[in-house]
């Protein structure tokens, strides 16, 4: 089966409120077996529009990433990062 990722891109409004996110983010990916990638580390756009930080999360399969993002939990999660910035987020499967 193939892995399953997050990607996000993230622009931070409120740094305060993204760390209470990260704060809550981390274990909770970590108990649905999701693995940090790429975390705001250094981004170059070389076509488009790039935001601030790229977000890169792996996933054992692309259903475990679905239900990830689609468990209550997270909607609660949603909220948190809702209040910190602006975000584009997509759920793709591996090849």
């Amino acid at each position: 089966m193939p892995k399953g990722y997050w990607v996000a891109q993230v622009d931070v409004t409120n740094p305060t409120q993204y760390g209470v996110y990260r704060d809550f983010v981390t274990p909770y990916l970590a108990s649905k077996g999701g693995r940090f990638l790429t975390r705001a580390g250094k981004v170059v756009a070389k076509e488009g529009r790039a935001r601030a930080r790229t977000v890169v999360i792996e996933f054992p399969t692309f259903e475990d990433a679905l239900a990830a993002y689609e468990d209550n939990a997270y909607t609660e999660g949603r909220k948190l990062r809702s209040e910190a910035g602006e975000v584009d987020l997509v759920v793709v499967e591996g090849v």
